[in-house]
C-alpha cells in the first residue's frame, strides 16, 4: 500500500529491513568527505517508466553495480506510477540483491529524489534518470571528483543537446537565460542534467532548507519540478559547498513525461519563488 507521506514511508522501512537481511555486510560507512572508501547509494526515480524498463535499463544498472566496490545499493523510488512499472521492477529486486524499491505517492521527480536521499544508507548519493540518457558507466567521472573533496558533482551535457527536439532546446535555452539573470553559479553551465552526485549529509541540509519541498505537492501526470535543481544549487553555493561540473556523454531519449508548456510554466513560477524566498530571508 502506498503511503501518502512524501519522504520515509512504511513500505520503505520493510524494504530496508529486507535489504539489510540480504546484505548484512553492507552497513553504511562513516566515510569523511573525499574518503575513497566511502560507499555510494545510486538513486533512480521512476514514474510510468514501462517503456524504458522494457528496454532492459535495470539489467544495465544491475550488471554494472553488482560487483562494484563503491555502489553498494540501488534505490528505485517509484513516484506513484499507474502503468506496469512496479510489476516489471519486482523481479529485479531478487535478481540484484543491492536493489530496493520505495513507493511514493505521486508528487513529482524532486520529491522522489529527496525520498531516495533521505533513505540512503551511504554517505554519498548519485541520482540518474531511468532512461539512462547518460550511460551508467559515466558515474566514474562523478566519483573521481568526489574523491577530490568536492561536495556536489554535476554532469554537464553538450550545449548543443544532440538529438533533442526543438521545443526542448527552447525550454533549455529559456531556463539558461532566466537563470543567468537571477542567479550566479560560477563554473556551472548545465544545472538541469539528471546526473548528479551529492554528499548525503550536505544534501539533507539543503533539503531541510528547501522551500519548494516544504509542502506536499499534489500533481497529476508527469512532473519534473525542474526548479528543484536550481534551488539545490542556489543553496549549495549559499552555504559555501564545493561544486564541480564535469562533462558527460548524453543522448536524447524520447519521452512522453516532458510536457513542454506545463514544465516551462512550473519552472518559471518556481524560479521566481526561489528569488522571492531569498529576498524574504526564508533561506
Amino acid at each position: 500500500m502506498i503511503n501518502e507521506a512524501p519522504y520515509l514511508i512504511s513500505s520503505d522501512r520493510k524494504s530496508l529491513q529486507s535489504y539489510r537481511k540480504r546484505n548484512p555486510s553492507e552497513a553504511p560507512l562513516s566515510g569523511a568527505k573525499g574518503d575513497k572508501n566511502s560507499s555510494i547509494s545510486l538513486i533512480v526515480p521512476c514514474y510510468n517508466e514501462e517503456a524504458n524498463l522494457q528496454k532492459g535499463v535495470l539489467d544495465k544498472v544491475g550488471n554494472y553495480t553488482k560487483n562494484s566496490s563503491r555502489i553498494t545499493e540501488v534505490i528505485i523510488v517509484d513516484d506513484g506510477s499507474d502503468d506496469s512499472s512496479i510489476k516489471i521492477i519486482q523481479p529485479y529486486l531478487k535478481l540484484f540483491p543491492r536493489f530496493r524499491l520505495i513507493k511514493n505517492a505521486h508528487q513529482g521527480k524532486a520529491f522522489a529524489i529527496s525520498t531516495g536521499i533521505k533513505s540512503a544508507l551511504n554517505d554519498i548519493v548519485i541520482f540518474t534518470d531511468m532512461d539512462l540518457a547518460t550511460p551508467i558507466e559515466e558515474v566514474e567521472k562523478l566519483i573521481e571528483q568526489a574523491d577530490l573533496n568536492y561536495d556536489i558533482v554535476i554532469g554537464s551535457r553538450k550545449s548543443k543537446r544532440d538529438g533533442a527536439p526543438f521545443q526542448r532546446k527552447i525550454l533549455s535555452f529559456g531556463a539558461v537565460v532566466v537563470r543567468s539573470l537571477l542567479f550566479k553559479f560560477k563554473g556551472i553551465s548545465d544545472t538541469q542534467c539528471g546526473f548528479k552526485l551529492y554528499n548525503k549529509n550536505l544534501a539533507l541540509n539543503i533539503i531541510n532548507h528547501s522551500q519548494l519541498l516544504k509542502k506536499d505537492r499534489h500533481t497529476s501526470g508527469p512532473s519534473v519540478t525542474a526548479a528543484f535543481d536550481l534551488e539545490f544549487l542556489f543553496l549549495a553555493f549559499k552555504f559555501g559547498y564545493k561544486v564541480k561540473e564535469v562533462p558527460v556523454h548524453w543522448q536524447h531519449m524520447e519521452s512522453r513525461r516532458v510536457n513542454f508548456f506545463k514544465d516551462m510554466i512550473e519552472t518559471l513560477e518556481d524560479i521566481i519563488k526561489i528569488k522571492i524566498y531569498d529576498i524574504q530571508g526564508k533561506y
